[in-house]
């Protein structure tokens, strides 16, 4: 599991995101990360209600927000995006997500 310092930039859905990561030596790079372990509701079809809620907690939690990504070795979802889990503060997000009803685990 590898540790960056990141800026969530935009949130997507309920469990994808992109931030500018710190590479450390002064780079930052642009990735899309899909949050390990969890899923949320779609906010298209049958689940956009419930997935617009995810999606909307999710912007306020961390948008525009300094966070501590851990991401996992070389390990990328089926769309590409890296998997990680956020951490704001000590407070592990994907994690909490789930504790709250916004989100269930899952196994990628």
């Amino acid at each position: 599991m590898y540790h960056y310092k990141a800026k969530i930039i935009a949130v997507y859905d309920g469990d994808t995101v992109t931030a500018l990561v710190d590479l450390g030596f002064l780079h930052t790079q642009e990735m899309k990360l899909r949050l390990y372990g969890i899923n949320t509701p779609e906010i298209r079809g049958e689940e956009k209600e419930q997935g617009i809620i995810a999606r909307d907690i999710l912007r306020e939690m961390i948008l525009d927000k300094e966070v501590q990504i851990r991401s996992y070795k070389d390990k990328q979802g089926k769309y590409g995006r890296y998997l990680a889990n956020i951490m704001l503060g000590d407070l592990d997000v994907n994690i909490w997500l789930v504790d709250n009803g916004y989100a269930t685990e899952y196994m990628l």
